[in-house]
């Protein structure tokens, strides 16, 4: 037994320990932050990215970037996570979390290697985001959602970072009228459903300027049959989730026929059958029909000769959308169709070629509670970019709407509360205070990496920005990140949601929590050999 190993970890497992494991996940966590410094601020670069398919991502957005990205590391793929997280909470901020987790990381490698205890460092940071939730109320203005002007300033600050920002106000009204139309009080509560209601329609072709937000429903379909009326003004429309054509049986059925007559009945009974569904459906004198399912040829004669147009197949949520813009609602049977099922609320329809595809509109509502935005531009790269971008613009404004806070963009937060964490500092005894006062200097990373990305000199600039700080009233006072100077934030009216800043300060705090508390990584590997075995514990 004496000179032997003992083998606990079966053979092909690899174990690693200890400081080696915090400074891997540090250095990983930097790689990333790395990869993204340079999207953040007006300035920013663009990344391109090929995916495995062969396909092209061009963006600055945080997520989007890292979305493509494979790694092999953990501690990098957490990292990923929290960009995600970010995207699908609030929607904005995705490459600033990153930056700032990364940061958060590489201030706490300095205590690892004074052999500081991970938990000590645990400890004060969770002080510190405690203390930093508090400072963002302070700083905080409310702001009147009702008030335009001061809605798109809001707005215009998360697109201005984007490829976008060129046509900022085009893109800052599509994004507030979209927003604003999906908007619905129910009960007391607000709710608004971007992911559902208000859906982005990107057709190449035209330019940026022709992009609209249309105050109904667009689909990506033409009439059923050619003789159907392609222009309709305050159309009724009737919406059904069945299919008009004969129901065949569910399970499969066979039947014998001996004699003639009988194969002549079952026809019979199939065309009576479509008949009565038709009939149906013109007892309610609609002008347009929307199916989610077929529509068979018999069903579109008897509808053409009731003047009526079909539209089919078309998909569930574009039906749903349907519905809200224009106050139909949606019936699973035609026998049980009534008046109050038919919708009135659009003022017209129509069917328009574009490029080369016909696109059937349902515009012109009256109170439309969904909406489609008509994007138009060169090339599908660049459609994709502008989609991502409204999207974050059109999160930026449902938390304004949600949560009526503001809060100085450009850096100036980061500095605010990095100097005042500062000076609560020096109350502090014993080990804490130091990497207490390491969070406030990684905040620092975000005034910093906006004055790299515009090229200037970041020391001075930094210096007289923290010299700014100290003295009273100067909260506001942040980077332009055009020019690279000096700014108060009011003035150039850039502003956040402070339900964004005080996710990407939770998300990127808790993150650096996680990752400092590991100090073991065990992963096993298959060896080649043991694919068809299976392998045992060692499998992952």
């Amino acid at each position: 037994m004496m000179g032997r190993p003992v083998l606990v970890l079966s053979q092909n497992m690899k174990r690693e320990s200890g400081r080696k494991v915090q400074t891997g996940n540090i250095s990983a966590a930097k790689t990333i932050a790395d990869v993204i410094r340079t999207c953040l601020g007006p300035r920013a670069m663009m990344k391109m990215l090929l995916d495995p398919m062969g396909g092209i991502v061009m963006t600055n957005d945080g997520n989007a970037i890292l979305r493509e990205i494979q790694v092999q590391h953990p501690a990098a793929k957490s990292m990923i996570e929290i960009s995600r997280t970010q995207d699908e909470e609030v929607g904005d901020g995705t490459t600033s979390v990153i930056i700032l987790a990364g940061e958060m990381l590489s201030v706490a490698e300095q205590f690892l290697e004074q052999q500081m205890h991970p938990t000590v460092i645990i400890s004060a940071y969770r002080q510190a985001l405690d203390d930093m939730l508090n400072l963002l109320k302070e700083i905080s203005t409310p702001v009147d959602v009702s008030d335009r002007d001061m809605m798109l300033k809001i707005i215009n600050s998360a697109i201005n970072t984007k490829a976008l920002s060129r046509w900022s106000s085009l893109a800052c009204n599509i994004a507030l009228d979209a927003v604003r139309t999906v908007e619905l009080e129910e009960n007391g509560r607000k709710e608004i459903d971007i992911k559902k209601y208000a859906k982005v329609e990107k057709v190449p072709g035209g330019i940026i300027e022709d992009s609209c937000v249309l105050r109904g429903v667009m689909v990506n379909k033409d009439v059923t049959h050619p003789r159907m009326r392609r222009l309709i003004k305050n159309p009724r429309i009737v919406l059904l989730d069945c299919s008009l054509e004969y129901k065949k049986g569910e399970s499969q059925t066979d039947i014998e026929i001996t004699r003639e007559e009988d194969f002549a009945r079952i026809l019979q009974m199939e065309e009576e059958y479509i008949q009565q569904i038709c009939e149906d459906i013109i007892r309610v004198k609609p002008d347009l029909v929307f199916t989610e399912k077929g529509i068979s040829d018999l069903a579109q004669h008897y509808l053409m000769k009731a003047n009526i147009t079909a539209i089919r197949r078309v998909r569930k949520t574009d039906n749903n959308r349907i519905a809200r813009a224009c106050g139909a609602r949606i019936a699973s049977r035609t026998d049980e169709l009534r008046e109050e099922d038919v919708g009135t609320g659009a003022g017209l329809f129509e069917v328009k070629k574009i490029g080369d595809e016909y696109f059937t509109f349902v515009t012109e509502c009256k109170d439309p509670k969904a909406c489609t935005i008509l994007l138009r531009g060169a090339s599908k790269e660049i459609l994709a970019e502008v989609e991502r971008n409204l999207q974050d613009a059109m999160q930026v404004c449902r938390n304004v709407l949600l949560d009526p806070y503001l809060l100085p963009g450009g850096g100036a937060v980061e500095m605010a509360v990095s100097h005042r964490l500062m000076e609560r500092s020096r109350a502090f005894t014993g080990v804490e205070q130091w990497p207490y006062r390491a969070v406030a200097q990684a905040l620092e990373v975000i005034p910093r990496t906006l004055i790299q990305n515009c090229g200037a000199s970041t020391i001075r600039v930094l210096t007289s920005l923290r010299a700014k700080h100290t003295q009273e009233g100067h909260t506001t006072w942040g980077v332009n990140g055009e020019t690279g100077t000096l700014a108060d934030m009011t003035e150039l009216g850039i502003w956040e949601p402070s339900a964004v800043k005080a996710q990407t300060y939770k998300t990127a705090v808790e993150t650096a929590i996680l990752l400092l508390r590991i100090d073991d990584i065990v992963s096993g590997h298959k060896k080649k050999g043991e694919e068809q075995t299976g392998g045992g514990q060692g499998a992952e």
